[in-house]
């Protein structure tokens, strides 16, 4: 049996060991994380604690900490150290004297000023100072001090995973910074979701927005939702084959460099996309999911979840390249790609395990290029280190992959519906092999995704302007 070390317990002063002037500190270092964390716990969402642009304007010209956040520090001292364990908290008085920003040093120190023997109760004076030796809060505290001496392994702080879904949309959307707004043809806008996602996304300053479908219809569900159609050009078509059909033909003339899917079936779009040669590129068109997952370290891709049902080998490989092109234009230098299935050997009962190391080979070969590739690896080897070490897999994408390329539409829809409705993932995602990105979006999706998907597509043309000029079309 392991016993635990001093270091591992803790250990309290009962009140007969307590003397008048004897004290105790504790240091403490404040990030960011800090004033998040205790933001969610206590639900003091108060800008100047979260906000920069707003706390900049205030009489502390930047972020502070809650004040509450160094008294939980006294709290902390008292219930752990000393007295800890067994002591009764009775009364707290505090002054808040000075702001505390991310980065201060605190040194908490609690002095006994006064013992009651009647019911065992003390008095301490509370002080808080920064790393300059200015006090920050100061105050009194009177507890019931513990009568039972106690040793008690010490218990860890719960972890707490911060995730904040408008700082990571804000991350995403600084990508497009510096990028001109380029045409989009929204097909068939026809319902108020995909209306109001395509003029947010005019909003932001990442669309030109070409709308296109009966315009009567569109007006309507402009003016039912309270949606503001300036800026946007409408071209009327009687319906979604139709808006498709015509949406296509501009793509195709290079009037727009993006399309947007509105209220219609996406075999319908992608139907249209197909019909114009120019549009084709000689690769697969492929779905790519983009997920910022709470759990995970870094934005996760998914492909291909919604296009290509049960893909071919043949096709796998122009979905994961496809996949690896847009990785690296959304900057990520060297994607590395896990290429999916149930288990991570291969099996010749598991279609998708040949595949995957077929895949993996042609990576070694240069028939896919750019990122790295390893499979056939299930989800948790994926995505998690620790689940890779157990398993002794020695990987360079296990624990850390940019892609997962699942082995079809049904597992990779079904992984996709889980990040976003089990684990609070936020998610966009774009279609890509063709001459232009297509934005595929659901009614299912907020305001925040489309604008998310948009963005997306804004960053995919601009770097097929770079490569090819518009006018080789």
């Amino acid at each position: 049996m392991n016993l635990p070390s001093d270091s591992e317990l803790i250990e309290n002063h009962v009140f007969d060991e307590i003397m008048v002037g004897q004290s105790a500190r504790l240091l403490r270092a404040l990030k960011l994380e800090d004033i998040r964390a205790f933001a969610a716990v206590s639900g003091d969402t108060n800008p100047a604690h979260l906000d920069p642009e707003y706390a900049n304007d205030t009489l502390f010209h930047g972020v502070i900490a809650h004040g509450m956040w160094s008294g939980a520090l006294i709290s902390a001292l008292l219930g752990t150290q000393f007295p800890g364990p067994g002591t009764i908290y009775q009364d707290q008085a505090l002054h808040f004297v000075k702001p505390v920003r991310v980065g201060d040093t605190l040194t908490v120190t609690v002095t006994v000023l006064s013992k009651n023997p009647e019911n065992h109760s003390i008095e301490l004076d509370c002080q808080v100072v920064n790393q300059k030796g200015i006090c920050v809060l100061s105050g009194m505290a009177r507890v019931l001090a513990p009568t039972v001496k106690v040793r008690l392994p010490r218990v860890a702080a719960p972890q707490i995973q911060l995730y904040d879904p408008q700082v990571r949309f804000k991350q995403l959307l600084a990508l497009g910074n510096k990028l001109d707004a380029i045409r989009c043809a929204v097909v068939h806008p026809c319902d108020d979701g995909s209306l109001s996602g395509a003029m947010d996304a005019a909003r932001y300053g990442l669309i030109l927005p070409v709308l296109i479908g009966p315009e009567v219809r569109i007006r309507h569900v402009a003016a039912e939702a309270g949606i503001d159609l300036t800026g946007a050009e409408i071209i009327n078509q009687p319906h979604s084959h139709a808006a498709a059909d015509a949406a296509a033909a501009l793509a195709a003339s290079g009037q727009v460099e993006m399309l947007m899917k509105g209220s219609l079936h996406t075999d319908e779009l992608i139907h249209a996309v197909l019909s114009q040669a120019v549009l084709r590129t000689g690769r697969r068109m492929s779905h790519v999911f983009r997920f910022d997952v709470p759990l995970y370290h870094k934005p996760l891709l998914i492909t291909d979840a919604a296009l290509n049902i049960r893909p071919s080998l043949q096709e796998k490989i122009d979905i994961v390249q496809n996949a690896i092109d847009f990785a690296r234009i959304l900057g990520v230098t060297t994607p590395k790609v896990a290429i999916l299935s149930a288990v991570e050997t291969v099996n010749p009962t598991i279609p998708s395990t040949i595949d995957a190391a077929a895949l993996c080979k042609m990576a070694d070969r240069g028939q896919i290029t750019g990122g790295v590739l390893d499979g056939p690896l299930a989800f948790d080897n994926a995505i998690s280190m620790h689940a890779a070490q157990i398993k002794h897999i020695t990987s360079a994408v296990a624990g850390h992959a940019d892609i997962l390329a699942v082995p079809d539409l049904e597992s990779g829809n079904m992984l996709a519906k889980q990040l976003e409705y089990l684990a609070g993932a936020s998610g966009s995602g774009l279609v890509l092999g063709a001459r232009i990105p297509i934005a595929l979006t659901s009614r299912a999706e907020g305001p925040s995704n489309r604008v998310a998907s948009a963005l997306l597509g804004l960053l995919v043309a601009h770097n097929a302007r770079r490569n090819q000029p518009r006018t080789a079309w």
